[in-house]
């Protein structure tokens, strides 16, 4: 404006000023191209500088002498002065206080007043007139001052509430524009990145973004841009701190360009670190196990859901381990015992697998290892391997554990079968290494679906039969040898089959082992046989002196609630301890001998006898045999039917009958079927005796008669 004013001026120079004077126009000229040079500068930002204000209050009041002296000069003056001085006062009005711009007003009329009687020749009235015009303009502007002052403050103290909401926020806000320089930043930015705010402002938004991700970050800010005014795009991204650390930050964009009060993209950047370091802990804790650190079930089939669906025809192979009898480690030395022998298990197997291979705890006592380009020889040499390694002993506080293992195999080339077919041939095999005697592994085998599922269905009987008491309990009876006379009764089970009849135990005791059935079995024989013997004492005076043997499963006899089951069973029959014999297999007793010494004291400290059945099978020696508290030697079938006619079972059999007088042990031959059986033995000086001879295994009521004719003898 001041430079198309002076503009003006210096055309009235050229176009009625004499030729004289016209020399003014020289320096006009140059007032003209000095003010349109310096009206590109960004004024806007001069402004704001107290020391630049100072100089532009000079400038304006410099303007008012010179505007009166060219009215004064040029003939016609007077009526560019009018003009001039409103466009000073306007301009004043929106810079400067209102006490400025009257006083800018009061000079303007003051030289008004000169100019119109001197220069224009009007009279005393018109002047009045004229000047109380130009005095209203100069309080509209004053006034318009004010107002601009009002609105400025409140902009300030809203733009200041801002800014004050925006630094106490934890979110950082930033204004990018189309060339993606960042022209405005919040306070917060430098507790984000630890970078003054003033230091990014001017650069470009790429600096702070790692390489790999500023193509993404553009083609967001292009997308962004083609939107509609106001509509937004959320993203994930990182940004590089002063320190160098990269700060993960989720980036709400909302697009201003086309605005022309603020002309940018205007970014909200939230810290996520916390965030993203959660959920990649909650990703650890989901796919993997806490106890081993290595993958668990969720990732494992998820890796071999990706093997399998692999486009090649590389070989996959599943190997699924499983501890042998692990359960009998914490039921005896506590879950803390167990975890640490699971670690150390952990530890010693993943000596034995490749990098790329997986190695997975799949929950309880079952790892599982994933494993490509394997031939199926060397899977069967790896499970060697693996099942020597874990048979080593392995120390656990005072005490040295020796576990076994069951591997089973399953291998299909890639896109051949699912993974959780593939997983289920795995655990196939294992099962039928367990069923092959354990400690050792099996290869899949399509045979053995069909014998899994013949075992499936009979667990599932078992367990239908326990629920609806379909099994029954016969008694054999046990003799004195001397007189015949019954000392006690061997409890025998049966299984009262719907479809098949009666069932010997050959048909149904090895499966119960198997899947830990046996337990609940053996704890129902048990109560049974101890209720039989009361209510028989209840019915007959014979069966006064009369007591009842009981076997022992291995499962069983490594329970850790055994002794409860056995003090529970004689309470609620109402039976004093010594009326109950438990019977343990020798190879029970030997495969842990400090722990079946422990189990055995605890059963003699109830008051209950102890027999070691199928005595001369196994290999305990004299020294283990002095240690436990035994009660009776069963001598086994085996040593029994040719002794009237084999020198080395008489020899046999004659030893042990020394051996059990030497430990004061009774003795008691099983499987006497002939008289002169009987009579061998009896010459021998065993004890007891108990075959077909004397009677088959009977049902409770045959016992009963058979006590009311036979009188009972102590044993």
């Amino acid at each position: 404006m001041a430079s198309v004013v002076t503009a003006i001026g210096g055309l009235r120079i050229a176009m009625d000023w004499e030729g004289a004077e016209r020399w003014w126009l020289l320096p006009v000229l140059l007032s003209v191209v000095a003010q349109a040079a310096i009206a590109w500068l960004p004024w806007a930002r001069i402004v704001r500088s107290r020391r630049t204000r100072r100089w532009l209050t000079a400038w304006w009041l410099g303007e008012m002498p010179v505007m009166l002296l060219f009215g004064w000069v040029d003939r016609d003056g007077w009526m560019l002065y009018v003009p001039a001085v409103v466009l000073l006062l306007i301009t004043a009005a929106a810079l400067w206080s209102p006490r400025f711009v009257i006083a800018l007003g009061v000079m303007s009329v003051g030289g008004y007043a000169l100019l119109l009687p001197t220069r224009a020749g009007t009279n005393f009235g018109t002047t009045v007139l004229l000047v109380a015009m130009m005095g209203c303009i100069v309080g509209l502007t004053a006034l318009h001052a004010k107002s601009r002052r009002s609105l400025d403050s409140r902009r300030r103290t809203a733009e200041q509430r801002a800014e004050t909401l925006l630094a106490a926020s934890a979110d950082a806000v930033i204004a990018i524009g189309p060339d993606g320089m960042v022209v405005y930043a919040t306070e917060s930015i430098t507790q984000m990145l630890g970078v003054p705010k003033q230091r990014l402002v001017g650069r470009n938004f790429s600096d702070l973004m790692p390489s790999d991700r500023v193509l993404p970050a553009r083609q967001f800010l292009d997308e962004l841009i083609a939107l509609p005014l106001g509509q937004s795009l959320r993203s994930e991204s990182q940004l590089q701190a002063a320190d160098g650390r990269w700060v993960y930050v989720d980036v709400l964009a909302t697009n201003w360009v086309d605005d022309p009060g603020i002309a940018a993209a205007v970014v909200s950047l939230r810290d996520i670190g916390a965030r993203r370091e959660l959920e990649e802990k909650l990703h650890v804790q989901a796919f993997t196990d806490s106890l081993t650190g290595m993958p668990n079930r969720a990732l494992f089939r998820q890796r071999l859901d990706e093997a399998v669906a692999a486009d090649d025809d590389r070989p996959v192979t599943v190997l699924l381990l499983d501890l042998d009898d692990f359960k009998l480690v914490n039921d005896n030395l506590g879950h803390s015992a167990g975890d640490e022998l699971l670690t150390t298990i952990a530890g010693r197997l993943r000596r034995h697998v490749r990098p790329a291979d997986v190695l997975a705890r799949l929950g309880g006592d079952e790892f599982a290892i994933l494993m490509r380009d394997l031939e199926p020889g060397d899977a069967a040499a790896l499970a060697e391997r693996l099942v020597r390694t874990i048979r080593e002993p392995i120390r656990l506080g005072s005490r040295d554990i020796t576990c076994s293992l069951s591997i089973g195999i399953a291998t299909s080339a890639a896109g051949e079968r699912p993974g959780d077919q593939l997983l289920g041939y795995a655990d196939l095999a294992m099962y039928a290494a367990k069923r092959a005697g354990r400690n050792g592994y099996a290869i899949f085998d399509p045979t053995m679906t069909m014998s899994v599922l013949e075992e499936a269905q009979l667990r599932v009987d078992l367990e239908q039969a326990l629920e609806h008491d379909e099994f029954a309990v016969l008694y054999q009876p046990v003799v004195d040898m001397q007189t015949q006379s019954v000392s006690s009764v061997e409890a025998l089970v049966r299984w009262n089959h719907p479809r098949d009849g009666l069932l010997s135990p050959y048909h149904f005791i090895a499966a119960a082992e198997a899947n830990g059935l046996i337990v609940p079995l053996g704890r129902w024989v048990l109560r049974e046989a101890c209720a039989q013997l009361a209510r028989w004492r209840a019915e007959s005076p014979a069966a006064a002196g009369l007591k009842v043997n009981v076997n022992l499963s291995a499962r069983q006899f490594q329970y850790a609630g055994l002794v409860d089951d056995v003090a529970g069973a004689l309470r609620d029959a109402g039976l004093d301890a010594a009326s109950l014999t438990l019977e343990i297999t020798e190879s029970m007793l030997m495969e842990d001998i400090e722990t079946a010494k422990r189990t055995l004291h605890s059963l003699r400290a109830l008051g209950v006898r102890l027999a070691i059945d199928d005595f001369g099978t196994g290999y305990s020696s004299l020294s283990y045999l002095k240690q436990l508290p035994v009660d009776v030697i069963k001598i086994d079938k085996t040593f029994v039917d040719d002794v009237d006619t084999d020198a080395d079972d008489v020899a046999l059999v004659d030893a042990v009958a020394g051996l059990g007088q030497a430990l004061k042990m009774q003795t008691v031959a099983e499987g006497i079927e002939t008289d002169a059986q009987w009579a061998t033995l009896r010459r021998l000086g065993i004890d007891h005796g108990q075959g077909y001879l004397f009677g088959r295994p009977a049902d409770p009521e045959q016992i009963r008669t058979l006590l009311d004719g036979v009188s009972t003898v102590s044993a």
